[in-house]
């Protein structure tokens, strides 16, 4: 599959609302350009906004994005089969029925994340490892043009986080998706992404979004 464009944002401020005081800017001014057929991991210390980031596009780009959060989660008496087809939700009819057509791209995004063999398990059952690619498939069902992940490799084993890892690299490489997760393993970022998003908080207190490779940002001196 051929990589899409990309998604392009320009002199974006994000931020959140503190309820009757108003609201909190975490940044301002901030540009990038998310390109299809790639991984880009979204880099930065604690604080600096890289989970506001990524509601604020998720919010943007609404229609065109698949999120897959940080939260673990757990859910009782489903099959891995039907927590996949959740993803299909927006294409359904009233009733929530999943068509041939929605059953067909359930179990090809089961087999594109290796987990066909696991359609019928309790999704309760699973290790942390195979719950994550379970909600990776979910996202993949939607068919969206972009994938944001907040902190996908947070609560897994290192072999885990690299199996995570390639694969999101491989489906952005082979689907031409666009992939942005957030993280805050450097190592990870720096042997698998093909493009670094960093938050760099500067000495007057502004924070600006650096854009590049992991050899271009030089990012463990960033830290």
């Amino acid at each position: 599959m051929q990589p899409m464009d990309g998604f392009r944002f320009d002199n974006l401020t994000i931020g959140y609302h503190l309820g009757r005081k108003g609201e909190k800017v975490v940044a301002r001014g901030l540009s990038a350009t998310l390109a299809g057929g790639q991984l880009t991991c979204l880099l930065g210390r604690n604080g600096s906004g890289k989970s506001t980031l990524l509601r604020t596009l998720a919010e943007r780009w609404k229609g065109e994005v698949a999120v897959v959060l940080t939260d673990r989660v757990d859910v009782k008496n489903m099959t891995v089969e039907e927590v996949v087809g959740l993803g299909r939700t927006p294409y359904t009819n009233f009733w929530g029925t999943l068509s041939a057509e929605d059953k067909a791209v359930v179990a090809q995004s089961m087999q594109q994340v290796g987990i066909g063999a696991l359609a019928r398990r309790d999704f309760s059952t699973l290790s942390d490892g195979e719950r994550q690619k379970v909600m990776i498939a979910k996202a993949l069902a939607q068919q969206t043009p972009l994938v944001l992940l907040d902190e996908p490799t947070a609560f897994l084993d290192y072999p885990s986080k690299r199996e995570v890892m390639a694969l999101l690299q491989m489906l952005a490489h082979e689907q031409g998706k666009a992939v942005l997760l957030s993280t805050h393993d450097v190592e990870l970022a720096e042997q698998y992404a093909d493009q670094i998003w960093f938050f760099h908080q500067e000495s007057m207190g502004d924070t600006r979004l650096l854009t590049g490779t992991a050899h271009e940002l030089n990012i463990k001196k960033l830290f």
